[in-house]
């Protein structure tokens, strides 16, 4: 099948950042782009996660902390015992 050209708009840093990624990796930029959209229709999603940011410093350490049992209220052992402490009058 012969190949069609395509344009498309890219930042220029970007651009230049890429082709030095792919280069390293013995690929081209065109090729590079091709790989993506081949996996792409195979999977029929975008081939890879987006969308889920990295959390910042407050969330990581209220992670840290969750995972220490900082902060955290007493357990219970029944759900009898807890909701006598919910219901309690403080």
């Amino acid at each position: 099948m012969t190949a069609v050209s395509t344009n498309i708009k890219i930042d220029p840093i970007l651009k230049h950042e890429s082709q030095a990624l792919f280069e390293s990796f013995g690929l081209s930029l065109s090729t590079a782009v091709n790989m993506f959209l081949r996996q792409a229709v195979r999977e029929q999603a975008i081939p890879f996660r987006i969308g889920t940011p990295i959390p910042n410093t407050e969330t990581l350490k209220a992670i840290q902390d969750a995972k220490n049992g900082v902060g955290l209220s007493r357990s219970f052992s029944s759900v009898a015992e807890l909701m006598e402490d919910l219901n309690a009058e403080d």
